[in-house]
């Protein structure tokens, strides 16, 4: 219960010093500039439980629904933190058969009154394998941690994990705000869709999708716990064969400051392997080796859903992001 104490220790060393109070595990990352937009938003004179549950619907019903998974990392206000220490010990002799320290303290909350308050850019992670495919599609929300580090595969094709936070971090140091933001635009003299997820990966598809297609996760995937589906709390797409729905992966690869903004760069990290989509009009991407995003400098707070242009010559494209049109459809 050590855990649950150092929220009173944290009380007792700094008094009215602090605002927050925020928590995480070892294997977690942390995006911190992220970390205090979101928190900003919050006054911390007022009681607020802030975080995130499981992205499993399974490890949800094990613990709870309305619980800040601590893996992934939760935020109380100092108000909060003030009424908790006071039935601290209460508390914890009443939930004594509970093992989990985040579901005690979320029980705790609740008993005082006060509910979790969602912030999509929390992540658990309670997933298993490649989540290129869950990171690809990241929610409209700044990305403000990434937990389970040790059962993932490294975040880029080639890398080992160490190597892996380091690269992406590369992008997060330069503009943290834009980190896995998706934009979508579209190529239609060849039929193609361009999905952008910031600092991350960029997919073409050979044919012509709608946001609202593209928002769904690959299932490259698999969930904390077996069993029969459903097993997440959001919808996904399969992994798919079909050369009119697989995409041509491209990752991060570099990142430059420029005059007006930023170019991230992203290479073909390996072949598609099959053949281009037959669709009347299509061209196949397969030449395409490089690609290169330029966003422009925008305030970092309040950014909503992106837009883009394309163009396309020879090996490479170049995409510049966008505010998008009053009442521009991204399909």
């Amino acid at each position: 219960m050590c855990f649950v104490y150092d929220i009173a220790k944290v009380c007792d060393l700094t008094l009215s010093k602090m605002n927050r109070y925020v928590t995480g595990d070892d294997d977690s990352l942390f995006f911190v500039d992220n970390l205090v937009d979101v928190l900003s938003k919050y006054d911390h004179t007022r009681q607020h439980y802030i975080g995130i549950n499981s992205e499993t619907i399974k490890s949800n019903v094990y613990f709870d629904f309305n619980m800040g998974f601590g893996g992934g990392g939760y935020a109380l206000s100092y108000a909060l933190v003030e009424a908790l220490v006071v039935k601290l010990d209460e508390c914890v002799e009443k939930y004594h058969f509970i093992w989990a320290v985040d579901q005690i303290q979320s029980l705790c909350l609740a008993d005082l009154g006060v509910d979790l308050t969602l912030e999509k850019g929390f992540h658990q992670v309670d997933l298993y394998g490649d989540i290129s495919g869950f990171l690809s599609s990241h929610p409209t929300a700044p990305l403000v941690s990434l937990h389970h580090f040790d059962t993932v595969t490294p975040l880029f094709p080639g890398m080992d994990r160490p190597g892996s936070v380091i690269h992406i971090m590369q992008a997060a140091n330069v503009d943290q705000s834009r980190m896995l933001q998706q934009s979508i635009c579209h190529f239609r003299a060849s039929n193609w869709t361009f999905s952008v997820s910031w600092g991350y990966t960029v997919h073409i598809y050979e044919n012509i999708f709608p946001r609202s297609h593209l928002k769904l996760p690959i299932e490259t995937f698999r969930p904390w716990y077996g069993g029969r589906p459903p097993f997440y709390m959001f919808n996904t797409r399969p992994v798919s064969r079909d050369p009119c729905e697989a995409p041509h992966w491209f990752f991060f690869d570099s990142i430059e400051q420029v005059s007006g903004g930023v170019v991230t760069s992203y290479t073909r990290k390996f072949i598609r392997n099959m053949t281009s989509c037959s669709f009347s009009g299509n061209i196949s991407a397969d030449p395409l080796a490089s690609i290169q995003v330029f966003s422009p400098k925008t305030p970092r707070q309040g950014r909503e859903v992106e837009c883009c242009d394309v163009k396309y010559e020879g090996d490479a494209a170049s995409i510049r992001l966008r505010d998008c049109r009053r009442d521009e459809i991204i399909a």
